[in-house]
C-alpha cells in the first residue's frame, strides 16, 4: 500500500491509518479493540470476519497441497490463520514494515513460522516471484491502494499457475453519487482509486480470468466502521495518549465517513472469485 502525503484533496490532513496501528498491534487497547469489533480477534485490520474468509477458502477449495500469496497482507493476521486452518503454504507481502514484523511475530507465536513466509514489499510494484508460483492468491481490501490495475492484475495473473484462483475484495466501488468532500476523507488514509462497479470484471477479463463469483459485501463495511468508531471512542483516552489528537480524531472521521457511505449504498465493497484461463 502506498503512504499518503501530507494532505489530501479538499484539504483533509493525512491520517496515518496503517502506520500508526501496525507499529502499536500487540498493545492490549488494540486487542480489546478489535475484540470489540470483531469478537474473533485474529489480528485482522481491514472489513474482513472470520466467516467470511472461510467463505473464500471454500470457493479455491483451499488445502495443505497449495501455495497462497496473500498481497498487501498488513499485520498476517488473516494469512497465519490460513495457514492455521488449510495447512497451506503462506506467503504474504506487505510495504508496510511494522506491519511485516507484525506477522512474523505472530506466526512465531502460532507455531506457524515453518509455514508461512512474510516480506516486505510495495505489492503496486511487479511482484518478485516466478511465473507460476502459487496455487491461489488472495488481496483483501488492498486493490484500492495499488496503482495501475491493469498491470497489478496482469502480474497476479502472471504467478499464479494455469487453472489458479484469484480473490479480492474491492471496499470502494463507487455506486452512488458522492461528495469531493466524502471523497477526500475516505481516500485521507493513503492512496485510494476509485472504480464504477463494471470496472473490475472487465479488467479481470482483460488480465486473463474468468470470473466465478461477484458478491456484495457492503454491510460488513457499515457494520465493522461502525462498530470499530464505537470501540474507539469507548477508549479515546488511552488512543489520544498513544496516537496524538490529529491521527486520532482523522480515524474517528474516516471510520464515520465509511460507515455512512456504506449504510447508504453509494460506496459498495464486492468480493471477487476468478480463475485464472490464460
Amino acid at each position: 500500500m502506498t503512504a499518503p502525503s501530507s494532505t489530501d484533496a479538499n484539504d483533509q490532513p493525512a491520517v496515518p491509518f496503517y502506520d500508526a496501528i501496525y507499529g502499536r498491534f500487540d498493545k492490549d487497547v488494540y486487542r480489546e479493540i478489535r475484540r470489540g469489533v470483531w469478537g474473533d480477534d485474529f489480528g485482522q485490520n481491514s472489513w474482513i470476519t472470520a466467516a467470511e474468509q472461510d467463505r473464500f477458502l471454500e470457493w479455491c477449495a483451499v488445502g495443505a497441497q497449495h501455495r497462497l500469496l496473500d498481497v498487501a497482507c498488513g499485520s498476517g493476521g488473516p494469512a497465519v490463520r490460513i495457514a492455521e486452518r488449510t495447512g497451506a503454504a503462506v506467503t504474504g507481502v506487505d510495504v508496510h514494515a511494522d506491519g511485516i514484523a507484525a506477522a512474523r511475530n505472530y506466526a512465531a507465536a502460532r507455531n506457524l513460522a515453518a509455514s508461512t513466509t512474510f516480506v516486505v514489499h510495495d505489492a503496486g510494484r511487479k511482484l518478485e516471484f516466478a511465473d507460476a508460483s502459487f496455487d491461489v492468491l488472495v488481496c483483501i481490501d488492498a486493490i484500492n491502494h495499488l496503482p495501475d490495475r491493469p498491470r497489478v492484475l496482469a502480474d497476479w495473473c502472471r504467478v499464479l499457475r494455469p487453472g489458479g484462483s484469484l480473490v479480492f475484495t474491492d471496499p470502494i466501488v463507487v455506486t452512488g453519487p458522492l461528495t469531493a468532500e466524502e471523497i477526500a476523507i475516505r481516500a485521507s488514509i493513503g492512496f485510494f482509486q476509485f472504480v464504477p462497479r463494471e470496472t473490475n470484471p472487465r479488467l479481470l477479463a482483460e488480465a486473463g480470468f474468468e470470473v466465478r463469483q461477484c458478491e456484495d459485501l457492503t454491510p460488513a463495511v457499515a457494520e465493522i466502521a461502525g462498530s470499530w468508531h464505537r470501540q474507539r471512542k469507548l477508549r479515546s483516552t488511552d488512543l489520544l495518549r498513544l496516537e496524538g489528537e490529529q491521527t486520532y480524531k482523522g480515524q474517528q472521521r474516516f471510520l464515520e465517513v465509511a460507515c455512512r457511505l456504506a449504510r447508504e449504498r453509494r460506496l459498495s465493497r464486492f468480493a471477487y472469485f476468478a480463475i485464472k484461463t490464460s
